[in-house]
């Protein structure tokens, strides 16, 4: 075992003691001082959303910047895109807002990414070899 092996079992179940003890100091989840129409944990979800459904913007701009999609394979977009419209079920389940809107723009964004890209590389197909 390494050095940290036979410590972390015994630090784990300190903080596993320590958080029993903290049941009191949750976050109540009260309307947002910002909007009385939000919750705080759907503010803390729209600001985390954010981040994660704007990843794939830069490379779609990349693609129509170059007017290319060399370098580029579309596999993780596709992929994203279909899993996102499984959040986007999950989220009209729990009825989570930010959820839907989040994985919505980022469903946008991931299929254009795949039709931008299968539109340059059918472009560049029917130009031929350089």
């Amino acid at each position: 075992m390494c050095g940290l092996g036979r410590a972390t079992p015994a630090v784990l179940l300190l903080c596993l003691v320590a958080l029993c003890g903290c049941e009191t100091l949750k976050v109540q989840d009260t309307q947002s001082l910002l909007s009385s129409r939000f919750t705080r944990s759907e503010i803390v979800g729209l600001v985390a959303g954010f981040g994660t459904t704007f990843a794939a913007l830069p490379d779609l701009l990349a693609i129509l910047r170059r007017r290319s999609a060399e370098g580029m394979h579309p596999r993780m977009a596709a992929i994203m895109a279909v899993f996102q419209m499984l959040w986007i079920y999950y989220g009209l389940l729990i009825a989570a807002r930010p959820v839907i809107v989040w994985n919505v723009l980022a469903v946008i964004i991931n299929t254009a990414n795949v039709a931008a890209w299968a539109y340059y590389a059918a472009r560049k197909s029917k130009a031929g070899p350089p």
